[in-house]
């Protein structure tokens, strides 16, 4: 049976990071329809195991399924790391994470071979993003480094605040001294650390948004696959939802700060049912 091309795409992400993957989605696909899952009572992933972020990932894309959703992107780069894969395998629908997005643009992009990658310690450690770098292009050096405070200074609000700059700079101190010319944000939360990590880096070093790449790449599947919405909703039909498992007030808040429009009707989920 064919799917219908009316209906969401699925998205979720370990908590509000992924929230500037829904936005670029918004912004590059308006047509599309949208259910959104942040799993704000489990967050972070960052430094939990493989076997639990796979079981997490699977519990929230069953949930997904109930939505109707016609396709899933993992906007988390953690599970993208470490469930992806798994999960691949385990589903009839089409389904994309933001790791091979974001590293290809990388390949893309660097002149001098030379590419750092900020993420969580679970993306640093998965080496994923290496792999899929040094894959396509043996020729470039890949530099990772973890920089686990970002998260918690984003959800603070505090993404021009003189402590994350300092921060931010003891953190790319290493890996701008490896002369990179490209840098993946590979968090979803580190977009919004974008003008701070700009005035950091300087001029001269590409920064790589997943976010941004992911809804490109979330584009060509649906054309491939004859799945983009016709844009001929019926009126009533609820275009973005949103789901949380905790914290409904504070992702709507954050919410508020990210996306292009007002959300105020989260629900909250019980996700171990799924």
């Amino acid at each position: 049976m064919k799917a219908d091309r009316q209906a969401p795409i699925g998205v979720f992400d370990s908590g509000v990071g992924g929230l500037t993957v829904v936005r670029e989605i918004m912004r590059n696909l308006p047509d599309e329809r949208i259910v959104y899952f942040g799993d704000t009572a489990r967050v972070p992933y960052g430094s939990k195991s493989k076997n639990t972020v796979i079981r997490y990932s699977r519990q929230i894309v069953h949930f997904l399924e109930t939505q109707q959703v016609k396709a899933i992107v993992i906007a988390c780069n953690t599970a993208s790391a470490l469930a992806l894969d798994t999960i691949e395998k385990e589903i009839d629908l089409p389904i994309i994470g933001v790791v091979k997005p974001g590293a290809q643009m990388a390949v893309e992009t660097t002149q001098n071979k030379r590419v750092g990658v900020i993420a969580t310690e679970s993306t640093i450690q998965s080496g994923l993003y290496q792999q899929l770098i040094t894959e396509a292009d043996p020729a470039i050096t890949v530099y990772g480094k973890p920089c686990p405070l970002f998260v918690p200074l984003v959800e603070e609000g505090w993404t021009k605040d003189p402590i994350t700059e300092e921060v931010a700079r003891r953190y790319l101190a290493e890996i701008l001294d490896k002369d990179i010319d490209t840098l993946i944000m590979g968090c979803t939360h580190y977009p919004l650390l974008r003008s701070l990590l700009r005035k950091v880096v300087g001029e001269k070093v590409t920064l790589v948004n997943p976010a941004y790449e992911t809804s490109q790449a979330l584009r060509r599947l649906l054309r491939e696959l004859d799945l983009e919405n016709p844009g001929n909703d019926e009126p009533g039909r609820q275009k973005y939802q949103f789901f949380a498992s905790d914290g409904v007030e504070r992702f709507n808040a954050f919410a508020h700060s990210v996306l292009p429009e007002q959300i105020s009707d989260t629900k909250q989920v019980q996700i171990e049912n799924y």
